[in-house]
């Protein structure tokens, strides 16, 4: 499983200017689920925001969702409750 990047796709339900959008993300934490929320880092200004994991994918560096270089890593995953 090291060879292969957990990605992420989040929601920020409560920010009013992106809700209903998804952006992906790497997660360290390859036991992240979906419906846990997170802490990521959302925008031009990276502003440290709490989402929620709509969808997760394990791939490999050829195969990302989203441009490795352009992707932003999740800074901590919160158990869902």
């Amino acid at each position: 499983m090291e060879d292969l990047l957990c990605y992420v796709a989040v929601e920020f339900p409560d920010d009013p200017n992106v809700v209903g959008w998804c952006y992906w993300y790497i997660c360290d934490d390859y036991n992240v689920k979906v419906g846990d929320k997170v802490i990521a880092p959302l925008g031009r200004h990276n502003n440290v925001q709490t989402g929620v994991v709509r969808h997760m994918s394990l791939c490999d560096e050829e195969h990302t969702p989203y441009p490795l270089h352009l992707t932003k890593r999740i800074r901590r995953v919160i158990k869902g409750e």
